[in-house]
């Protein structure tokens, strides 16, 4: 397809101003309320809307009807809402395809989607160009509507079967099922109530992790409690899996199971006390009652097997006496730490985000200052850098078993492109470079800047935009955050993101503290009672966008997800007066009671709980978005919370409670509306129709009460 390239000249006629600012509706519906009280170490703390915790419930279930029906109308009424919506599906409209894996049947598969499909294809070739590619298993004919979405591939050594898990309408709970590989025909195991698992193959069967059988009708709130692995033997039902590993002393504990190359050694990590893992292993080779040989106790530090060595040693990466992360050799029988030899020493100035083993060489992935870049170690100690095109994210594929080492590259303006890397010129290759119609990435830059947060920490951001835009004052600028859980935010491509640049936006990414930016030290101090870094740190990117000139308050708009939802709700809280736009989506918004759903009680580490002391139940109550909604001497922002029926993850509860306080409170004439989707979860594997619905009813609120005017073509 020839693609145009079109110009899209945004003169102050297209940022005109609407006559008024947009108001709230004239009334929101009523939500069920109860005198619920909570006590804290003797602090009272009402919780009026606890009956929207029960979503179940009639009552609650007429609440979500009726707002949903008062935000449709809403959003319906914006006159360039379709007009978003058809661009949007324009910019969606690309061929993607994601990197090539070699399997253990020797064939290359990778996903392809070749423009507007719910879920992106898996094909198989006998190269990995993917000439003469068959399809292997098509997601989208799992449901009618694409909300049965495909979330792993786990092939058996031999390369005789190939099981696959999936998640429904974006749902936590896993569903496995397998297949023969060289027919593609589905064998009749099937394993329900899996959960934050794949599938380990070893001999004729797998190991897989999974929760008994959930209440009905809480399956998406209930907490979940004593997670176990079993083993699956092909051709048995499920009932018959035995359990191979189980803590009954810790119910809120994560285990998981893995195979290290050559099958001899499994693998546990057992999470969910502290910000890492504790580490066993069992030798296969000795049979089931082999004793599983502790590794590593504790739960203060990441510890994970990348393989084995040609000693018998187990190749590990850890944080463990090293904030910025480093591979190490640990031998079974000798596993204390004094016994570790360093393989890859710690770096200073980056941090080690991962290590990939290919045949001959061990690739190796850092982040420095926000942006990834990688190294070559070879067997003999050579050490060589990959050349990317600029500030970006990379992906790894390559394994011990075959020598091709494949790699992608994704920027703010880059969509995601494969590359070869051939290791005898140190040159790569681009394998499928997609291109969107109507869009050239020259057009556009991303800088880094630094700026200060309120204690004198030096904090990164990332800003893209048109070329040659004005720093006069007058450019919306979408501030964009997450800031916890040792979670890194990389440069990314996002195609919904091209509609606000072209529209002369500005798009900010801030590199907050509670993030791995910079290893443990920076996740550490936005944690606990630390947790208001991260807030200042939204904050001070904010006030820095203001006064260089970007933007100003009435421009300016924030989101974040999840953990984000939290920083969005926050930082609203604290300053009003500083935004004119707030989406929180999904966020954890009770900080007092999130640890009782789900897998709540797993963010402890970062959040600490209500339950923990006086002085920690003080410190949540201090900034939760819920609790701190009030009057303000500036009014709030037009704020969307958004959430989804089947998030087990951030239960709706959270956006509920929140919307109807925000509701019920007098914080000034802009809109507090609430999107609530359906069939949907946390966010991934969400169909591509509903991602458009979305970012369509994002984008009209946000420049609706922004009084702009967006153009579409």
């Amino acid at each position: 397809m020839k693609h145009k390239y079109l110009c899209f000249y945004l003169s102050a006629m297209t940022l005109q101003a609407m006559a008024a600012t947009p108001e709230a509706p004239a009334a929101y519906p009523a939500a069920p309320t109860d005198n619920t009280t909570d006590t804290y170490f003797g602090t009272t703390v009402a919780d009026p809307f606890r009956p929207l915790e029960n979503d179940t419930a009639a009552a609650t279930t007429a609440w979500v009807g009726a707002e949903n029906e008062l935000t449709r109308s809403y959003l319906d009424a914006i006159p360039f809402r379709s007009a978003l919506h058809a661009r949007l599906t324009g910019l969606n409209n690309y061929h993607k395809r994601g990197l090539p894996s070699r399997e253990n049947d020797g064939k290359y598969y990778f996903s392809e989607n070749d423009g507007l499909r719910n879920q992106a294809v898996i094909y198989r070739a006998d190269n990995p160009e993917g000439e003469g590619a068959e399809v292997f298993l098509d997601p989208n004919n799992l449901s009618a509507d694409g909300t049965v979405a495909l979330t792993g591939l786990f092939q058996s050594r031999d390369g005789r079967y190939t099981a696959y898990t999936v998640s429904r309408s974006g749902s936590d709970w896993t569903e496995i099922f397998v297949i023969d590989t060289a027919t593609g025909a589905l064998l009749p195991d099937h394993i329900e109530w899996a959960k934050f698992t794949g599938a380990a193959w070893h001999g004729d069967g797998f190991y897989y992790s999974a929760y008994a059988r959930p209440e009905a009708g809480k399956e998406y709130s209930n907490a979940n409690e004593y997670h176990k692995i079993f083993y699956h033997r092909l051709g048995t039902p499920q009932e018959a899996d035995r359990v191979v590993y189980e803590n009954k002393a810790e119910p809120l504990h994560f285990h998981t199971a893995d195979v290290a190359d050559g099958e001899r050694w499994l693998v546990v990590a057992a999470s969910g006390a502290g910000n890492g893992n504790a580490l066993y292993v069992r030798d296969l080779e000795a049979g089931d009652g082999a004793p599983f040989i502790c590794i590593e106790p504790s739960q203060e530090q990441i510890i994970e097997i990348v393989g084995t060595r040609p000693d018998g040693s187990l190749l590990a990466y850890t944080g463990i006496g090293a904030p910025n992360y480093r591979l190490v050799a640990i031998d079974p029988a000798a596993p204390g730490r004094e016994h570790w030899k360093e393989v890859v020493a710690e770096r200073k100035d980056a941090v080690l985000k991962g290590a990939y083993a290919s045949q001959q060489d061990l690739i190796l992935v850092y982040d420095k200052d926000a942006a990834h870049h990688v190294d070559i170690l070879s067997a003999d100690g050579t050490l060589s850098e990959l050349q990317l095109p600029g500030y970006g994210t990379v992906g790894i594929s390559a394994s011990k078993k075959h020598p091709e080492v494949f790699y992608s590259f994704t920027s703010f303006v880059s969509p995601s492109t494969a590359y070869s890397y051939d290791k005898a010129t140190g040159t790569s290759a681009a394998m499928h470079a997609p291109a969107i119609e109507g869009f050239n990435p020259e057009l556009y830059t991303t800088e880094q800047v630094f700026y200060t947060s309120a204690d004198g920490t030096r904090v990164p951001m990332f800003l893209t935009y048109k070329k040659g835009l004005k720093r006069d004052g007058s450019n919306p600028v979408y501030l964009y955050g997450y800031g916890g859980f040792n979670v890194a935010l990389n440069p990314s491509f996002n195609p919904n993101r091209i509609l606000w640049l072209e529209n002369g936006g500005i798009y900010a990414q801030a590199n907050l503290r509670g993030g791995s930016e910079y290893g443990e030290a920076w996740h550490e101090a936005g944690t606990k009672q630390q947790k208001l870094n991260v807030f200042n740190d939204f904050i001070a990117a904010a006030e820095w966008l203001i006064e260089q000139g970007w933007t100003t308050p009435e421009r300016l708009t924030i989101e974040g997800g999840s953990n984000g939802g939290l920083l969005v709700g926050a930082c609203t809280n604290m300053r009003p007066d500083l935004f004119a736009v707030a989406i929180p989506r999904v966020g954890v918004m009770d900080m007092m009671r999130y640890h009782l759903f789900t897998i709540g009680w797993n963010w402890a580490h970062d959040y600490g709980t209500s339950a923990d002391s006086p002085v920690m139940a003080a410190y949540l109550l201090s900034y939760s978005p819920l609790h701190n909604i009030r009057t303000a001497a500036a009014p709030y922002p037009a704020i969307m919370v958004t959430t989804a029926d089947h998030d087990d993850r951030v239960v709706p509860a959270h956006s509920f409670k929140y919307a109807a306080t925000l509701q019920a409170t007098p914080t000034g004439p802009r809109p507090k509306l609430i999107r609530i989707d359906s069939k949907a979860g946390h966010g991934a594997g969400k169909p591509i129709g509903k991602v458009i619905d979305e970012w369509a009813d994002i984008y009209s609120f946000v420049f609706h009460n922004l009084g702009i005017t967006p153009a579409t073509r």
